[in-house]
């Protein structure tokens, strides 16, 4: 995941950020777990929970191809592992490749969607970008990584269950910079995620999109997610109380953070979002963008709290999107 200045924390949450880190997190041990799911989701198989160790294992492939930046050889391998494994949990598969106009020219990128056909056309999306910051070394155990590893591992989960709407579990590629955040009048990013909202638009499908829950850079052993600005409040406000609900609360901050992500294009397209990312990784975030993101920074531990939280979230997020009062989607002006 790449920012630009605007994207960072709140002035309030820089404001010490290392001090309220280590008060919040440091006594964090990184093992705890979420009790079994199960409870809130109709037709969970017990028998197939969130599985840290599946989860760490997909990071160790994606770690094991080298660097993924778009239309390299270690992303077409990553492309192939994501399609092999939605296939064999049994859910239908789409991909959409396309050519991006990058400060760097043009670049063949591909989005990668697995679907779960609900009892209703609307969609719910679970999303993570699984290309790396073009950086001669940069492997992104983390950055890239603990995204696909998540997604994955909730779409092997919830491909087992029944659910009143339909989830799309999205891959996109180009989420990273090729230069900086801030080129190309601010639009050096997010590639992948921008074509989607465009190609849904195109298609007539973006109304179907009724909420997407993307998660990045959640791999970090002291896990520590603050509250992002730019995401839809009650989505927030449902994935942090039911964080507070199964045990793992001390995770999810208090604390405020707006990040520019793959959630924005969505968000500006009406679409309700939440970004779940934690963005301190390492003392002061020194492992960010550094060819310090490696396996032994990462957990697959981390993985299944996040995971835990956002499936035990499904039911009440479904039920809030059944509700009047969010039927209607507000224009990118309210």
């Amino acid at each position: 995941m790449t920012s630009h200045p605007q994207s960072h924390r709140t002035a309030a949450s820089l404001m010490g950020l290392g001090v309220l880190i280590a008060l919040a997190v440091g006594c964090v041990e990184p093992k705890a777990t979420a009790p079994a799911i199960g409870a809130g989701v109709s037709d969970i198989n017990k028998s197939a929970e969130f599985d840290p160790s599946r989860a760490y294992e997909h990071m160790r492939q994606l770690v094991g191809f080298g660097p993924r930046p778009p239309g390299s050889e270690g992303i077409k391998k990553a492309q192939a592992y994501i399609e092999k494994e939605l296939k064999s949990y049994g859910l239908s598969l789409t991909s959409d490749s396309f050519i991006a106009k990058t400060t760097r020219g043009d670049v063949a990128m591909k989005n990668i969607f697995g679907v779960l056909q609900g009892e209703k056309p609307g969609i719910v999306m679970m999303a993570g970008h699984y290309d790396t910051k073009p950086q001669p070394g940069f492997v992104g155990a983390n950055d890239g990584g603990s995204s696909t590893a998540a997604v994955l591992e909730m779409a092997r989960v919830l491909g087992k269950t029944k659910h009143e709407y339909t989830l799309w579990f999205a891959f996109f590629d180009g989420e990273e910079a090729f230069v900086d955040w801030s080129a190309n009048n601010g639009m050096d990013n997010t590639y992948g995620s921008r074509h989607a909202v465009s190609r849904l638009a195109a298609d007539g499908r973006l109304n179907s999109v009724k909420a997407m829950i993307l998660v990045d850079m959640i791999g970090d052993r002291d896990l520590g997610l603050l509250r992002d600005g730019e995401s839809t409040p009650w989505l927030v406000d449902i994935i942090w109380k039911t964080a507070r609900r199964i045990g793992v609360g001390r995770h999810f901050l208090d604390y405020e953070g707006a990040y520019s992500d793959d959630h924005i294009p969505f968000k500006n397209a009406g679409v309700p979002v939440v970004d779940l990312i934690d963005f301190n990784y390492g003392p002061n975030n020194a492992y960010w963008h550094t060819n310090e993101d490696t396996l032994d920074k990462v957990s697959g531990e981390s993985l299944r709290i996040v995971g835990d939280v956002v499936i035990r979230s499904l039911p009440e997020v479904f039920s809030k999107l059944s509700s009047p009062e969010t039927r209607r989607r507000p224009s990118k002006s309210e």
